[in-house]
């Protein structure tokens, strides 16, 4: 495993029991999010660096039963509180990283993936393979429940002109990555970038 991956399955491991806690009233933004993927009946959708699955039950919500619902994430703790807080009925939970998904190419409609991008090692790369299992014209949603200034505020940093999800960074970054960015919102409230796998 890498440092980088070392790095990150500490931080979330460190937090995973009390992580729902601090947040918790993050629910209906996710709800808010994963509507905006235009997901049907018999979907398949992954959460990417799924976390505790708080995004879990709307997806299976917007699938329906006939639909598949995959949460990956690379750090066993957040898995382990995704299953006590009952969501892994809500969808299969895989220990897997993003930067070699256990999954068939093109074998995705969408992809939903919380607050991911800036924990990336590698985003372009990693970006495209999210690309390699979604099917051409499918979706991907990059989604925070806080937008990028009022979460710097919150962490006590200010803003750079390097942030990775500023929308002159990410355009340029999912296009050379396989995507074709086709809406950006950042607001305090939340933070949602939609982009489309291209053909």
């Amino acid at each position: 495993m890498s440092d980088d991956h070392t790095h990150v399955q500490e931080f979330f491991s460190a937090r995973a029991a009390t992580w729902d806690e601090r947040f918790p009233d993050d629910g209906p933004a996710y709800a808010a999010a994963v509507s905006e993927l235009g997901l049907r009946d018999g979907d398949h959708v992954l959460d990417a660096g799924c976390g505790t699955g708080r995004a879990l039950p709307p997806l299976r919500k917007a699938v329906g039963p006939s639909g598949v619902v995959l949460g990956a994430d690379v750090t066993p703790a957040m898995l382990e509180a995704a299953a006590r807080a009952g969501r892994d009925r809500a969808g299969r939970l895989l220990l897997a990283d993003v930067a070699r998904l256990p999954l068939r190419s093109e074998s995705l409609h969408a992809v939903f993936a919380a607050g991911l991008v800036a924990h990336l090692p590698n985003p372009g790369e990693n970006l495209r393979e999210l690309a390699r299992v979604v099917r051409p014209g499918g979706l991907l949603a990059l989604f925070h429940p806080i937008g990028r200034a009022a979460l710097a505020t919150r962490q006590g940093r200010q803003l750079t002109s390097s942030d990775l999800r500023a929308e002159g960074n990410l355009g340029p970054l999912l296009s050379a990555s396989g995507w074709r960015m086709t809406s950006y919102v950042d607001e305090d409230a939340r933070f949602l970038a939609l982009a489309e796998r291209r053909l």
